[in-house]
Formats: structure tokens, C-alpha cells, sequence
């Protein structure tokens, strides 16, 4: 793998920044999904080309193995309330991350609204129905503590039944909202029940889409299948994808976490494959946190950044990142960073789309 020397400026924060006009933000998705801008950046030669996600196979070399994630995104939003002192309702928006301890019976959850220690949120699900506090087949979020990270440990409560994951995700499902990125400044859709999905979603757990998948259709995918090697593997990503980094020093930086999971037939696959592409950074992680540490499954909290090498991913196709991100500092690593700000620059230029629901870049 080429390796990336890196400079003093590299582990600055503020190297890491750059003007992003909002309206380059991307608030609904190219359809259909080949029509999508693509930049193709081939690092052997140094040349960038613009092209178009129908032609994403005319520019992956032969023999290379493609890695997809196929975590499925939770409809982790959800609304309640509160009943105060004065018996008047507040309503709480709920915001599920995942498990918190081994039982599945405690979970991770941020909320807007003042909440303290031992307050109960009854769920949407009573707002237009006439049980009151109290009532038996009530359900509601029980806070049991707060974090100094500005994570709650929560229950679900339906009576006096503690609810389990596959139950609490079952609320979710019925009841919950797709949890569109915080720069999507509009309310969610059924149609971003769909959108922010990928084709291939299989296993439920992620509170953020692998957006380098949204690029593709089932016919899309079809058609790549037939001509290269493909596998898929599983992480669940995380809010933490969102979040800044905010340590003047990159390296003082403590990463979140994101359950992984890869079968011991794809680590064959891995292991054997002649080169790797991965379809975004979440698979880039996972690949390269097994490379490291050979482990299928577990928390993977592996940070890459100008001088932390690939050991196995030989190319990406990424969406453009925010200022300031993990993700961006990902690409740094794999291309630069000035290069890597070189091309966002000229991705700004020829009307790139970025973030969640935008364009695509390629690199080779």
C-alpha cells in the first residue's frame, strides 16, 4: 500500500477546514442513482476525471474484489412527552443510538429537551390517544442516567415490562423517523424511508446510511456483480459519523466506536483478493481494523489520518465529507491532505454535490 508521509500540518485541525456554499449541500438524491457525478481521481498519473456513476465499472481495474456494507439504518427518531409539574405536556424528541449493556435491555439515546435522571417520556404512540400516566399498556422511556459525553442510558417500558432490543427495535420501526444527517435541513419523508437506504440494506442497526452505497440500483448492482468479485460485510454506523472533531491536535482525537462484523468466508475473500475496493469509508474501516487486529467481529474505533497507512483497502469510492470530519482525514490518508482539499476544491467548481445525498468520488 502507498503510504502517505505526513507533516506537522497534517495533525492540525484547522488544516482540515474549507467553505462549503450551502447550497452544494445535497438535500434529496440524484435520480436515478447512475445519473450521479462522478469523480474518478487516479493517483498513479495524478489525473482527476469527471464522469457519471453509469460508468463507475469502465474505471474499476480487473480482478478487483468490491466490499459493501449491508447495514440496515434504524428509523431512530422518535417523539414524546413528558408531563411537568404544572400536568401540561413537553414534548421530547428521542434520538436511539444502540445497546448499552450485554442484556439488551439498556440503550444509548440523546434527547432535545430538559430531561433529568429518572424522568419518563411516554411515546408518540399515546399522543393522540386518550391513556393517561399511569395507564398499564403505557409505553414509555425511562432515563437512567446521564453521560458526560451527553449520552443517556435509557429503558423502554411498556407496563411493567422492560422492553429487549428486537422489541424496542420493533417500536422503532412502527413508530420511529429515518434519521436524516443534522446539515439535511428539512423534515424526513416516506420516500427517505427508501432513499437513505441502500439496495442491498440487510441487517438493522446503523442510526447513519453508508452513503457510498446510495449510488446504486438493484440493475446497477446487478450488472457489477456480473463482471467483478463482490462481497459485503457489516458495520453499524454510528452519530458519531456527524460529529467534528474538535482537539487542536487531530492525533488527541478519541474516536467512536461502531460494531463490525465480517464472515470468515469474506475474510477469506479479503485475505486472497488481488486488490480491494471498498464501497465507502465505513467498509474502508472495517477492512483495515480486521487487517490490523484479524478479529470478525467486535467495536471498531480505528482512526485514520495522514500517516496512518492502508494495509489492505487499495481504493474508495467516497462521498465529499464535512469540514473538520474523521472522514475527511480518512481520505487524507489514503491521497493527501492537500490533494484531497485540492480536489474537493474543484469538485466545488464543477457543481459537485456533497454529503449524504450527493456525488461520488472514486479513488484509484
Amino acid at each position: 500500500m502507498t503510504k502517505i508521509d505526513a507533516q506537522s500540518q497534517d495533525f492540525l485541525l484547522s488544516s482540515y477546514d474549507y467553505d462549503l456554499p450551502p447550497q452544494a449541500i445535497a438535500l434529496y438524491p440524484t435520480k436515478p442513482p447512475e445519473n450521479g457525478k462522478l469523480l474518478v481521481y487516479e493517483r498513479d498519473n495524478d489525473r482527476i476525471i469527471h464522469s457519471d456513476f453509469a460508468h463507475f465499472s469502465d474505471f474499476v481495474p480487473d480482478d478487483t474484489l468490491l466490499v459493501f456494507n449491508d447495514t440496515k439504518v434504524i428509523k431512530a427518531r422518535l417523539y414524546g412527552y413528558k408531563i411537568n409539574a404544572q400536568g401540561h405536556k413537553k414534548i421530547i424528541e428521542i434520538f436511539y443510538h444502540k445497546p448499552y449493556n450485554h442484556a439488551l435491555t439498556e440503550f444509548l439515546i440523546q434527547t432535545k429537551g430538559r430531561i433529568k435522571k429518572g424522568d419518563r417520556i411516554i411515546l408518540e404512540s399515546n399522543l393522540s390517544e386518550s391513556t393517561q400516566k399511569g395507564d398499564s399498556d403505557e409505553t414509555y422511556v425511562q432515563i437512567l442516567d446521564s453521560l458526560d459525553n451527553g449520552f443517556r442510558i435509557a429503558r423502554f417500558i411498556r407496563g411493567e415490562e422492560i422492553l429487549n432490543q428486537s422489541k424496542v427495535l420493533k417500536i422503532l420501526e412502527n413508530k420511529g423517523h429515518i434519521p436524516l444527517p443534522p446539515y439535511i435541513k428539512r423534515q424526513d419523508t416516506a420516500q427517505d424511508e427508501c432513499d437513505y437506504q441502500s439496495v442491498f440494506a440487510k441487517n438493522l442497526g446503523a442510526v447513519a446510511s453508508p452513503t457510498a452505497s446510495l449510488h446504486f440500483s438493484t440493475q446497477h448492482l446487478a450488472k457489477i456483480q456480473e463482471r467483478f468479485q463482490t462481497c459485503f460485510i457489516t458495520l453499524h454506523v454510528g452519530a458519531g459519523t456527524f460529529v467534528s472533531v474538535q482537539t487542536p491536535d487531530i492525533r488527541q482525537h478519541q474516536i467512536h466506536s461502531e460494531f463490525f462484523d465480517i464472515s470468515p468466508q469474506v475474510a477469506h475473500q479479503l485475505d486472497k483478493a488481488s486488490k480491494v475496493l471498498c464501497i465507502g469509508t465505513t467498509c474502508a474501516r472495517s477492512v483495515e481494523y480486521y487487517a490490523r487486529h484479524h478479529l470478525l467481529q467486535g467495536e471498531c474505533d480505528l482512526f485514520l489520518y495522514p500517516g496512518e497507512p492502508f494495509l489492505r483497502v487499495d481504493y474508495l469510492l467516497s462521498n465529499f465529507h464535512l469540514p473538520k470530519s474523521t472522514l475527511i482525514m480518512l481520505i487524507s490518508a489514503m491521497i493527501g491532505r492537500k490533494k484531497c482539499l485540492e480536489i474537493y476544491h474543484q469538485a466545488l467548481e464543477n457543481g459537485y454535490r456533497f454529503y449524504s445525498y450527493g456525488d461520488g468520488m472514486l479513488i484509484l
